[in-house]
């Protein structure tokens, strides 16, 4: 869902990402910013006349509570039950310019799945970038490392940044092209 942007003042000052270059920047509390997106687990917000990521952990500095964490899993689930929860938190993931899941953005190239000895599964997954030179690319694939790795079926996650073959808008879901007009 799309946010309307909501003008706030920083009440600490918090660590960002500028956006899309992911260099780590500092807001100044009281710094006024607008939120332009809150969606998954950040925020982006306009500081400074900068567009910046804020983590979800950091939403108390600009009034907002850190959002809930993804769903759990239990040890022992099925193959199945693990995909489909796999999938569900690649779609909690958003690029922080367009407001739109990973998932349906079509930038995740390949999610495998695979059981380990100890009853918990390992998690390989290819994904791509909207744009290759953009600097928001690691930052994007630790989010989605870190969401993965937090289901407690969950031994081991290996994300690969790929860019062959190159996105292009015909990857979106016929829902994110309705989203976005196209």
């Amino acid at each position: 869902m799309r946010l309307q942007q909501e003008k706030t003042t920083t009440t600490r000052t918090v660590q960002a990402r500028c956006v899309p270059s992911g260099e780590p920047i500092e807001i100044p509390a009281g710094t006024a910013v607008t939120i332009t997106q809150a969606l998954g687990s950040s925020f982006s917000v306009v500081a400074g006349g900068q567009l910046v990521r804020i983590d979800g952990a950091d939403a108390d500095a600009i009034g907002r509570e850190v959002p809930p964490p993804p769903p759990t899993l239990s040890k022992g689930a099925s193959i199945e039950e693990v995909n489909d929860l796999v999938w569900a938190t690649l779609k909690t993931c958003y690029d922080p310019e367009i407001p739109i899941d990973i998932v349906e953005l079509g930038l995740v190239y390949r999610c495998d799945i695979e059981p380990q000895e100890d009853g918990r599964y390992k998690v390989d997954i290819d994904m791509t970038l909207t744009a290759p030179g953009c600097g928001m690319g690691e930052v994007i694939a630790n989010e989605v490392a870190d969401k993965v790795l937090a289901l407690p079926a969950i031994s081991q996650v290996d994300v690969q940044m790929v860019f062959d073959p190159p996105w292009d808008r015909y990857r979106l879901s016929e829902a994110a092209r309705l989203q976005l007009g196209m």
